[in-house]
Formats: C-alpha cells, sequence, structure tokens
C-alpha cells in the first residue's frame, strides 16, 4: 500500500503543528477534514438510557457500525469523534493536479478540544481565509466518546422543549494558521453560542472585512430541535451568523433582514423567506436551514439542500453597500436564491423529476462566470440526473446550468467495506463538499462523496475522496471525463470537507 493510501485511508496519526512533515517546497496542497470512530462496545451499553425526553434504552452496544442502530430509537442519536486534518502534496501531470504524497496527519482535536459527532454529514466543511492565511471549520467543545452532542442546546440559548437533554454543549470555529508554505503553524478554537439545538456547518475568516480592519467568522448552520412553535431566539441562531475573530463573548449576530413576526410558528426568518416567492409561509426558521457557505469576489453564499421547508438551492448575501456582511449591516443584508438557480420549494421534490430534485451541498467558483456545485442526490437508490457535480454558467443575466458530471460514481451501486456488514453495504448517491483550481483551460475538481444505506443513520457511513477533470470553457456533456477514486472507503472513517490551498508554482 503507498503511502498517499495510507494517509487518505485515516490512519489516526497524532499530529503536531510544530513537528509534522518536512516543510513542503511551493506548490499546493489539498487539506482533507476527517473523522474517526474511537467507540468501543463498552461506550454505549445495551439497554442504557440514551439522553433524548421521553427517555429511551439503547438497542446496540458502542461496537461500529451496530451502534448507529440506535438512531432508530434516538433521533438525535450521534458519538463526538476526533478530528483529522491530512495533507496532501499535488503535483501537476498532463495539465491537472494530481496527489504525490502524503505530507502527514493532524490531531485537530488533540489541539483545540473540538470533536466531530461523526455522523452528521453536513459537519466539517474546510475554508480558506480570504487572505489566504488559515484554515476554519467548525464543531463542537466536547469529549470524545459524548453521546447526542449535535443535538443539544448551546449554553446560553436553552430551548426547553429540545428533545436532546445532554449538557448544553458551545459550538466552536477551529482556526488552523497556516505558515508561508501553507503548513500549519498554530491552532485555536473560538466557541460560539448559535445553532443550539443542531449543526454549525462551516465557517469562513474574512480578513479586514470592507476594509474596515475588523476579521470575522462568517458561518452558517442549522438550529432548533424541537416540534413546536421556535422560540425567537433559537430563530436568530439559524442561517448565517457572524462574530468576531477570537471573539471573548460566544454570541454571534445573525445575518439577515427580519421576516415575520418573532413568536408566529410560520413565517419567522432572518434573511430568506418563502413568502418573497408568493408562498404560504414555512416552520419559523427553517427556510434559512443553510449547510453550506462560501466567499468569492468578497461576497458570501450560502446553499440550503435539506430539510422539508424553504427552497434548496444557492444564495447570495446582497449587503446594502456591496461587500460581505458585517454586524452594522447585518440587520439589512438580503439574502436572495441566484438568478436561475432552483425556486420550487423542498416540500414539492418530486422523486425522479429533474425539475424539482436538487440538493445542493458546497459550492467552488472556477471565475466570476462558472460555479460548480455538489449535489448530494436523493437519500436513496433513486436515479437522480442532478445527483453529482453541476456546473453552472452565468450568461449575463442568469446562471445556466450546462451539465451534470457522473461518471465513475457509480451513483446508486452499492461498494464493498471491509469489515462492514454486507447488508449494509453503502451505496454513493452524488457528492458533498467540493474544491477546485485552474489552470488554463483546465479545471481539476476535489470531491467527498455522499452516501446511502440500510444503516440506521447512513451519515456514518464509509465514503470516498474523488477527482475529476474539466475542460473551464465547456458548455456541453464531455463523453471522455469521469471521476477517479483517490481515497477509498474505509470502516469507522469520513471524509468531510476539502481544501486546496495553493502556495505558489
Amino acid at each position: 500500500m503507498s503511502d498517499l493510501k495510507k494517509i487518505l485511508l485515516g490512519t489516526a496519526v497524532s499530529g503536531l503543528l510544530a513537528a509534522g512533515a518536512a516543510p513542503a517546497s511551493a506548490g499546493n496542497l489539498l487539506y482533507v477534514a476527517t473523522s474517526i470512530y474511537k467507540g468501543t462496545a463498552s461506550t454505549v451499553q445495551m439497554g442504557q438510557p440514551l439522553p433524548i425526553s421521553p427517555t429511551v434504552d439503547a438497542i446496540a452496544d458502542g461496537s461500529f457500525p451496530g451502534v448507529f442502530e440506535n438512531d432508530t430509537v434516538d433521533g438525535n442519536f450521534g458519538v463526538t469523534a476526533p478530528i483529522y486534518l491530512n495533507t496532501i502534496a499535488l503535483g501537476f501531470h498532463d495539465g491537472a493536479l494530481v496527489p504525490t504524497k502524503s505530507l502527514g496527519n493532524i490531531n485537530v482535536t488533540q489541539l483545540t478540544g473540538v470533536v466531530s459527532s461523526f455522523s452528521s454529514k453536513s459537519e466539517l466543511s474546510i475554508h480558506l481565509a480570504n487572505d489566504g492565511t488559515a484554515l476554519t471549520l467548525m464543531g463542537y467543545k466536547a469529549p470524545v466518546n459524548a453521546l447526542d452532542v449535535s443535538n443539544a442546546n448551546t449554553p446560553d440559548d436553552i430551548d426547553p422543549n429540545n428533545t436532546d437533554i445532554q449538557t448544553p454543549t458551545y459550538r466552536a470555529v477551529v482556526e488552523i494558521d497556516l505558515g508561508v508554505n501553507g503548513r500549519p503553524v498554530t491552532a485555536f478554537a473560538t466557541p460560539v453560542d448559535s445553532y443550539s439545538g443542531n449543526n454549525g456547518r462551516g465557517a469562513v475568516l474574512a480578513d479586514d472585512v470592507n476594509g474596515s480592519g475588523q476579521n470575522e467568522y462568517l458561518m452558517a448552520g442549522n438550529a432548533g430541535n424541537s416540534k413546536g412553535t421556535p422560540l425567537s431566539s433559537i430563530v436568530g441562531d439559524t442561517g448565517a451568523q457572524a462574530i468576531a475573530q477570537g471573539s471573548a463573548s460566544p454570541v454571534s449576530t445573525v445575518i439577515g433582514v427580519q421576516q415575520g413576526t418573532p413568536g408566529d410558528k410560520d413565517g419567522f426568518q432572518y434573511g430568506f423567506s418563502v413568502t418573497e416567492l408568493g408562498d404560504a409561509a414555512d416552520k419559523s426558521g427553517k427556510d434559512d436551514n443553510f449547510r453550506g457557505v462560501t466567499v468569492f469576489n468578497n461576497t458570501m453564499y450560502v446553499t440550503k439542500g435539506s430539510g422539508g421547508n424553504g427552497v434548496n438551492t444557492v444564495y447570495e448575501v446582497v449587503t446594502p453597500t456591496g461587500g460581505l456582511p458585517t454586524a452594522a449591516d447585518a440587520a439589512q443584508d438580503q439574502v436572495s436564491i441566484l438568478p436561475g438557480l432552483p425556486t420550487n420549494l423542498a416540500a414539492n421534490i418530486v422523486e425522479g423529476d429533474p425539475s424539482t430534485e436538487f440538493y445542493p451541498f458546497d459550492v467552488w467558483f472556477a471565475n466570476a462566470n462558472t460555479m460548480y456545485v455538489a449535489d448530494e442526490g436523493s437519500q436513496d437508490l433513486t436515479a437522480d440526473s442532478n445527483a453529482g457535480l453541476q456546473k453552472w454558467i452565468y450568461n449575463g443575466s442568469k446562471w445556466v446550468l450546462a451539465y451534470v458530471l457522473q461518471r465513475g460514481l457509480n451513483l446508486d451501486q452499492t461498494y464493498a467495506v471491509k469489515n462492514y456488514p454486507v447488508a449494509d453495504y453503502p451505496a454513493t448517491t452524488g457528492l458533498r463538499h467540493i474544491t477546485g483550481y485552474v489552470h488554463g483551460d483546465t479545471v481539476t475538481i476535489f470531491a467527498t462523496t455522499a452516501t446511502y444505506s440500510n444503516m440506521g443513520d447512513p451519515g456514518g457511513d464509509p465514503n470516498a475522496l474523488v477527482e475529476i477533470v474539466d475542460n473551464l470553457n465547456g458548455t456541453s456533456l464531455p463523453s471522455t471525463e469521469q471521476f477517479k477514486l483517490i481515497g477509498k472507503p474505509v470502516a469507522r472513517n469520513v471524509y468531510r470537507g476539502v481544501q486546496l490551498v495553493s502556495t505558489g508554482n
């Protein structure tokens, strides 16, 4: 087995920032966020009460992967796990970037005390700061092997109707500062009180926002975990949020103009509301259940691709004076669907109907007129023509879907995983996170795959890391382009975010 394969299989190496691999020469690096399940049979005892109200007992012990059968009786179920950052050197071959060697693993949890919930598939997107000096991701300030953390309340925003009764837990932004050669040199975490009852999905460090001298984290996520009318504070906890870099206070600022009336069951949102499209009001807070965040050309973009409320599509955050949102203008910011992107309600999605099925997860811009969208596909084994890598082209007035790259993903076909039950073999349904590089007319995209299986929570399924090369100027589906596997699925390991860092050529 090659060194590259070993690193991509998520081998747990206690990486120390100051004592990592030898500095890389100028070039390009691929960072991959992974999480590795560390539980054992004793992590969960068969029959023990789980931290959900009303209380239910565990139906499986902590052995992987059967432990996630507990999700069938406890919808909040999860087991926290350490976060690793894998570093891969890239080199050019036939005009495209390809992995050349492993440069080591960093144990992010060991350095910051921040963990993943392991099975929450929307976590751990990685983002490069707009000045290229740091990487950021989000997790939880909690110990490894804690139960049901991702749906717990945050300490200063308690929802008494939350069914998750685990100890209130801060979400946290992890910042990993990079040296001159693109290698990590320091790491620290900033606790945040947003996303109570749900996930913080991603954060981007915006340096010197709009020339103000202020550095801030721009975040995306979801809040709330009760079936009743959401508290106003919970609605203000969801969607797009901003907090100052290294803030001493965990309180963030919600981004987006207020829609509807606080205290109402439906229609109260910050940012986007389906009422803007002439549709009836949705459950308060849920139209802005964002899971992807991107900053490009000094503009913030977010995606929504799950849940039965709102619109699954790509959004732009428009500020009154242009540029990125700040605490000063957050209440006036508009969150709007990009022209040409889907506007149909998530509630009206019909399986097998490509005009309604959109599940965008992440977005990456090759340039101002070319946008790639990772679509995870329908979470079953039904064919979805929009699943995979969508290429959108701006024609001067709106975005137009040029084609969808699927070849090589083997969508909806189960694949074998060593030490995994045959009956529960997963299948790839689409893509989750993406990053890319433009070299002349060639675009190289790296992505992590989305999965579905018979497991109680498919979010814990071993997924893959893939690569594809596209023609930047292509406008019709190419006949030869296809995805290549560069990181195979391995039991107890999940690939989440990917980020390419260019350090010069």
